[in-house]
Order: structure tokens, then C-alpha cells, then sequence
């Protein structure tokens, strides 16, 4: 049996949630700053007491909700890359489920338009980092490691795609036409990763028998 105090844990810790899945509906819709801790602990039926118990304030509680809706997409994502196929197809399908993450009123809203503001531009930033930052690089080893790119410095490449990434994502929240956007972004990026791909490797990629008859 439960003793008093794993139950007082578990009611604590589902408290926890509950607040954060408030914010991160409630900052989705209506922003941060229109958004007030009464609502917030009102939605997720609790008090404001508990609610102090478990953050600071209001900056303490958003960075919570940054930090659910980050591990969330983040999450889906390193499945797409960590998914079947070869190191190639899983890096484009990883740019392309990025992409349509990109497209999500709540990762839109809280990481991308309010994130920088509320947290700030360095902590915001180290906080994007922290979640994606190492996805991008495992992608990068393994399509070097595969011989898809050119062998090039991996911590260069790797903020130079992650800016990137950063940056396409920025102009499809705040693009008047997000799925254009994002479809520009899209295909912007595969681009320029394409052009780091070596010669050899589309040759590896064709079935032998046309490398045969290509041969004669």
C-alpha cells in the first residue's frame, strides 16, 4: 500500500501539472501578459497557495510551461531521427516534422513568440539550446559518420543548422502566410544540406543493377 507520504508526493506532483498544463493553454491563448496567475490557478483547480508552493511567480511558472512544451515537440522529434532509414531520409524527415512543429500554436506562442521576451534573449536562447541543440548534432555525426556530407568541424556545422533552424522556425510564426512560409523554409534548408551531401553519396544510394548497366 501507498504510505502518507508517496500519496503526498503523488497529489504534489500531479498539483505541479495540472498548474503547468493551465499556463501552457492559457499563455497559448491568450499570451503572457493577459494571462494572470488567479486564471491560471483557477483553470487547474487549485489555489493560489499551491500554486506559490510550486513557483515563484509568474516568470517561474512560464518557463515551466516553456520547458513542457520544448520537451514535448523535442521528444516527437529525436523519434523521427532516431527512426528508420538511413541517415539521410531520417534527416529530412526530422527537418520536415520540425517544420510542421513549427506550425503549433502552443510551440509558436510560448517558445518562438514569448520565450525571448519573457525569459530573455540569453536565457531564452541557452533554454532552446539545452532542448534541441543536441538533436541537431546527432543528426549531423550521423549523416558524416554515413558519408551523406562532407566531413566538416561538427560543432561549426551544428550551430550553423541549429541557427538555421532557429531562424525558419521565427519566420513562420511570424509570416502572415505560415504554411508558405514554412514550405519555403523547408525547402531553403534541405537545400543547403544537399549541397554539403559528397558525390559518392547518391551513387551509394541507387540499386546495382543501374550502376552495372551504367557501367557497360
Amino acid at each position: 500500500m501507498a504510505t502518507a507520504q508517496s500519496r503526498r508526493v503523488d497529489y504534489s506532483e500531479s498539483t505541479r501539472q495540472a498548474l503547468v498544463d493551465s499556463a501552457v493553454y492559457l499563455f497559448t491563448k491568450r499570451g503572457y501578459s493577459a494571462t494572470s496567475l488567479d486564471v491560471i490557478a483557477k483553470r487547474a483547480r487549485v489555489t493560489k497557495g499551491a500554486l506559490y508552493h510550486h513557483f515563484s511567480g509568474k516568470q517561474a511558472l512560464f518557463e515551466a510551461a516553456f520547458g513542457a512544451v520544448e520537451t514535448g515537440v523535442m521528444g516527437r522529434l529525436a523519434e523521427v531521427v532516431a527512426g528508420p532509414g538511413n541517415a539521410w531520409d531520417r534527416a529530412m524527415a526530422g527537418i520536415q516534422a520540425y517544420i510542421k512543429m513549427c506550425m503549433e500554436p502552443s510551440y509558436q506562442r510560448i517558445a518562438i513568440h514569448e520565450g525571448p521576451v519573457v525569459m530573455g534573449w540569453e536565457r531564452w536562447r541557452e533554454a532552446e539550446e539545452h532542448f534541441s541543440y543536441g538533436i541537431v548534432k546527432a543528426a549531423l555525426e550521423s549523416l558524416i559518420e554515413a558519408g551523406e556530407i562532407e566531413e566538416l568541424p561538427i560543432e561549426v556545422t551544428t550551430r550553423i543548422l541549429f541557427g538555421a533552424l532557429s531562424s525558419g522556425a521565427t519566420i513562420i510564426a511570424g509570416s502572415e502566410d505560415p504554411k508558405k512560409a514554412a514550405a519555403e523554409v523547408g525547402t531553403t534548408i534541405t537545400r543547403v544540406l544537399t549541397g554539403l551531401r559528397t558525390q559518392a553519396a547518391p551513387e551509394r544510394r541507387r540499386p546495382k543493377a543501374a550502376r552495372v548497366g551504367n557501367g557497360r
